[in-house]
């Protein structure tokens, strides 16, 4: 692993006092979990306490990060949340992080990846952008993540309603945001879609975010050699899903 600037450093592998893995390590891998844990000597007793530590998060493939989201997910959909001990994991994670995953999301206030997906500080990188795009800077904080930080998913969800979907089918003009918009307007004409396409249809709105969602997909694995190379590699693995705000669940697109 290459080494990291101070100021994001990947850091100890110390946990905090109440010393154990994640929950949410735990509940979502099941039997993978247990022999996962006797073959790094890990306690299970308060596991919600303490942040990934390197151990755990380089034991992991990238496939069982991905069942952990939809496990956690599952959770968030039937009000059955972990516990999480906030304060535990930002000791455990101040000298030193290990995300398992990074998130390129929307900014839309109603869909918080990490309360979607049941995660605790110190669990993945959080990137948000209006219409979860990709561009030049956001593609570089992804290849951190991953190439210098280790993080084994990148996860790209759109959701459903998305205003920045709409003022893109729309035409919004509005100062820096009119640029961002046109980034999303190639989704647009690769939407097959026979009813009106229009912003005030939601289904044609929901339908472009899906493959705006699949787009930026492409966009990482044509516009970063580096996050392409490392999932030939095996080493990590790009996804899309999508978000729905009337009933919570998240999707994962094949």
């Amino acid at each position: 692993m290459k080494s990291i600037p101070s100021c994001c450093a990947a850091g100890s592998t110390e946990t905090s006092p109440a010393s154990g893995r994640r929950a949410w390590l735990k509940a979502g891998a099941g039997t993978g979990a247990a022999v996962l844990m006797a073959g790094i000597g890990l306690r299970t007793e308060d596991a919600e306490a303490a942040s990934l530590s390197q151990a755990q998060r380089d034991a992991l493939t990238p496939d069982k990060v991905i069942e952990m989201m939809k496990k956690g997910n599952q959770r968030f959909r039937s009000g059955k949340l972990q516990a999480h001990d906030y304060l535990a994991q930002k000791r455990s994670s101040a000298s030193g992080q290990y995300p398992a995953a990074v998130i390129l999301s929307c900014i839309d206030s109603r869909a918080p990846a990490e309360i979607l997906l049941d995660m605790g500080i110190g669990d993945t990188f959080n990137a948000r952008i209006a219409g979860n795009i990709a561009n030049k800077d956001l593609m570089g904080s992804l290849e951190f993540a991953c190439a210098a930080a280790g993080a084994k998913v990148v996860l790209v969800m759109g959701h459903t309603a998305c205003g920045a979907i709409r003022g893109a089918i729309d035409n919004v003009q509005l100062g820096n945001l009119t640029g961002l918009l046109d980034t999303i307007k190639p989704a647009i004409a690769a939407t097959t879609y026979a009813g009106e396409r229009s912003g005030k249809n939601a289904a044609f709105v929901d339908a472009v975010a899906r493959t705006n969602v699949q787009q930026t997909i492409d966009t990482l694995r044509s516009g970063s050699p580096i996050l392409a190379d490392l999932e030939k590699k095996g080493q990590i693995k790009i996804v899309g899903s999508m978000y729905d705000l009337s009933n919570g669940l998240v999707t994962f697109l094949a």
